[in-house]
């Protein structure tokens, strides 16, 4: 991914509301499978770091990158931006 497509996907992820929230603990199965489900869904989700959490976002959006086999797009402040493309039919797909 080049510098113009995550600026264009950081724009859009601005407007977003954060879809998830990771707190104190670890990564459950349970969140990754919700995480997954929702870059099916809609390809462009964003997450937010609560203060109690363990790790920073930074931190949080490299494994999740990894772990769900998407594009980091940005980590601000307590706010993780994540892409992936899906091949789910009947979504409006974002054009990059």
């Amino acid at each position: 991914m080049d510098s113009k497509q995550r600026a264009a996907l950081k724009g859009l992820a601005s407007t977003m509301p954060a879809i998830y929230q990771i707190g104190k603990g670890e990564l459950s199965d349970n969140l990754i499978r919700g995480l997954d489900d929702a870059l099916t869904a809609r390809e462009l989700i964003k997450i937010s770091v609560l203060k109690n959490c363990d790790y920073s976002a930074a931190d949080l959006m490299r494994v999740l990158e990894i772990k769900l086999k998407a594009e980091a797009v940005c980590a601000i402040g307590n706010k993780i931006v994540l892409y992936r493309y899906s091949d789910k039919e009947g979504i409006r797909h974002i054009k990059l």
